[in-house]
């Protein structure tokens, strides 16, 4: 794992602050297609972002979110075993939930309410996934 860059400095009052504009955001991936996982983490590193890890299922996304403590997960909806759905329940529960963001290759419209009612950050469709996209929807 590569150290996250920061430039931290001085304000007014003498504390320490962090420019957060250098600090690499973490990502774990969680999709049951190796070769998504592989392309997904490719593409968000050359967008600048950390990839941490990666799961292929809900239950291995969970551990290695508690274990990696990444500030996104970037999470398939149909996983073997639980779905996205259950698992950004999970996530949100935890101690220091990440921001959650839901995948799918089919479009929203196709999980009704459940993508709004979730306590996901947000949904993109897996060709739209870009570094640009999953920073604009994690904000």
């Amino acid at each position: 794992m590569r150290p996250r860059e920061t430039e931290a400095g001085l304000n007014a009052d003498g504390a320490i602050v962090c420019d957060h504009r250098r600090v690499r955001p973490t990502i774990l991936i969680v999709d049951d297609h190796a070769a998504f996982r592989a392309s997904a983490s490719a593409l968000l590193r050359a967008a600048g972002f950390d990839v941490v890890g990666e799961a292929a299922d809900g239950r291995t996304a969970v551990i290695e979110a508690e274990r990696l403590r990444p500030d996104v997960v970037l999470l398939d909806i149909r996983l073997p075993g639980q779905d996205g759905f259950e698992v950004a329940h999970l996530l949100a529960a935890s101690a220091s939930p990440p921001a959650v963001v839901l995948i799918s290759s089919r479009e929203a419209a196709t999980y009704g309410a459940r993508i709004g009612e979730s306590p996901a950050k947000g949904f993109i469709t897996k060709r739209e996934l870009s570094g640009e996209t999953l920073a604009a929807v994690v904000g």
